[in-house]
């Protein structure tokens, strides 16, 4: 027999990224965590404070036609997250496989300086500067928290906003249900959609 050569001690780092078809992305608070209960059998910690989530958590969402995906609620990015601020790099490495994004919009952020277009602009900056290749990823964009006061007041001229840069927004309260079927319709019916999971019909 042959003898065998002397082996190789390596010290390897091992980088895990989430598989998940949809990501959930936003500020701090917008209310991701809500929504991916809401949508799914998934329990993440939810709290009225920034940073509640500190890991990505998992949900299966239910879509029609019997199809499913897995949508990953990442933790709030932050500006100069693309820089490692408020964890940024560790957040952002988990959008870098999803098939699409549902951007949340906060109608009631807490700083004066912040409004739903500052979010929006903001949180593309960051994704454009940690990888261009995520600021090509499509994207849903949602309203959030439509049921707090004011919100139904507010939305028609944020929509407008939006709607004169290209860009439709959902009205969505994962507390009442406003707008969660819709939003599981487009899913649905995404071009990243036809990519997801098909169950045959009777199956679990």
């Amino acid at each position: 027999f042959t003898e065998g050569a002397e082996g190789e001690d390596r010290w390897l780092l091992v980088e895990l990224k989430l598989l998940a078809d949809v990501g959930l992305l936003g500020f701090p608070n917008a209310g991701k965590s809500t929504l991916i209960s809401a949508i799914s059998a998934a329990k993440p910690k939810i709290a009225d404070y920034p940073f509640t989530t500190l890991t990505p958590n998992l949900g299966v969402v239910e879509l029609h036609d019997y199809a499913t995906c897995v949508v990953a609620d990442i933790p709030g990015l932050v500006p100069d997250a693309h820089l490692g601020k408020g964890l940024g790099h560790q957040f952002l490495k988990h959008i870098e496989r999803t098939r699409l994004l549902v951007h949340l919009l906060d109608l009631n952020p807490q700083e004066d300086n912040r409004t739903p277009w500052t979010d929006f602009l903001a949180i593309n900056h960051e994704l454009a500067c940690f990888n261009a290749e995520l600021a090509s990823i499509p994207q849903i964009v949602v309203a959030t928290k439509m049921d707090v006061p004011d919100a139904a007041q507010r939305f028609p001229d944020i929509q407008q906003q939006f709607a004169a840069r290209g860009h439709d927004v959902l009205p969505l309260s994962a507390v009442t249900g406003m707008g969660l079927d819709t939003l599981r319709s487009r899913l649905s019916t995404y071009p990243a959609g036809a990519r997801f999971r098909r169950l045959k019909k009777g199956s679990e």
